[in-house]
């Protein structure tokens, strides 16, 4: 299949995550108002949609707390920069099994899972205008932990995000997780054309090599918008990659801490050096009044307290 470059690419910043990053980095923030902050930042150095988890202020430790989402969200929202606003629903699908022969003695202080409702709670509450749906269930490198989402999850989820009207991005950590997307859609769960971010080197789901990513783009519907990211050393060089295959790109501390050999990089740094890559190769960035026309988003206030 010829590749067909994309020449109006937008850039999405995935400001903190939720792995064992707070630590490793300076430039991770924790707070809702360093989260904030740096979504900020990085909408000033080009990126037009930002992706916000919520970590515990004080341990840096991921959170679900729906106060720390809505603060996030009302800082972005009161500061003197428009961005898309994207808040993950992956938190709450959480398994860490016990041993290999007791395995339903979970582990219950690393174990996290909790019903649809509560898994969305903060999207309902704060009403960004994109919100996550990892669409598969997927093994991680660490130990026995399992990110958790059945058919049944996924159901009741993609329902709610349609009727609050947040449009889901489809997170494919691998080949099945689009093969269950597309049937999503096809049952009227998710409205079609649907925006999906191809997740790639994230172990064990899809290798980050091109072989690997191609195939994905190759079973993205061509009414659909894509976009995608890998981990760590390859951030930067799945930035020229996603163009070149059509898509548009995610850049961020999720992903990457780094922005040299030595060098720890701040999220606008990431999106600054995006856009350049982005330029370089003739196409242009988009911004959020762009974005939001593409993909048919309506940008809202959250719901009163």
């Amino acid at each position: 299949m010829p590749l067909s470059m994309n020449r109006e690419v937008f850039i999405t910043c995935a400001i903190t995550g939720s792995g064992a990053t707070q630590d490793r980095s300076p430039h991770v923030p924790r707070s809702p108002e360093q989260i904030a902050n740096s979504a900020i930042d990085a909408a000033k150095a080009g990126a037009a949609i930002v992706h916000c988890h919520v970590r515990d202020p004080e341990t840096g430790k991921p959170s679900r707390r729906v106060d720390l989402y809505r603060e996030v969200t009302e800082r972005i929202r009161e500061a003197n920069v428009d961005v898309v606003l994207n808040l993950t629903a992956g938190m709450g699908g959480d398994i860490v099994f016990g041993p290999t022969e007791n395995p339903m003695q979970l582990n219950r202080t690393a174990t996290d899972m909790v019903g649809a409702s509560e898994r969305v709670e903060h999207v309902a509450e704060c009403l960004p205008e994109i919100c996550t749906l990892d669409c598969g269930t997927m093994n991680f490198a660490e130990a026995d932990y399992v990110m958790t989402n059945t058919p049944g999850m996924l159901q009741a989820m993609g329902r709610m995000m349609t009727a609050l009207g947040v449009k889901p991005e489809i997170e494919a950590f691998d080949t099945g997780h689009l093969w269950y997307a597309k049937q999503l859609v096809e049952d009227g769960i998710l409205t079609g054309p649907a925006l999906v971010q191809l997740c790639m080197g994230v172990p064990w789901g899809a290798p980050d090599d091109l072989n690997t990513f191609m195939a994905m783009v190759n079973n993205v519907p061509k009414d659909w918008t894509f976009s995608a990211f890998a981990l760590g050393r390859n951030q930067m060089a799945y930035v020229a990659a996603a163009v070149l295959a059509g898509g548009n790109v995610r850049v961020g501390l999720e992903d990457n801490l780094w922005l040299g050999k030595g060098q720890l990089a701040t999220n606008a740094q990431l999106v600054e050096r995006a856009v350049t890559i982005i330029e370089n190769m003739g196409a242009r960035v988009i911004g959020p009044d762009e974005v939001r026309a593409k993909l048919g988003l309506t940008k809202r206030a959250p719901r009163a307290k």
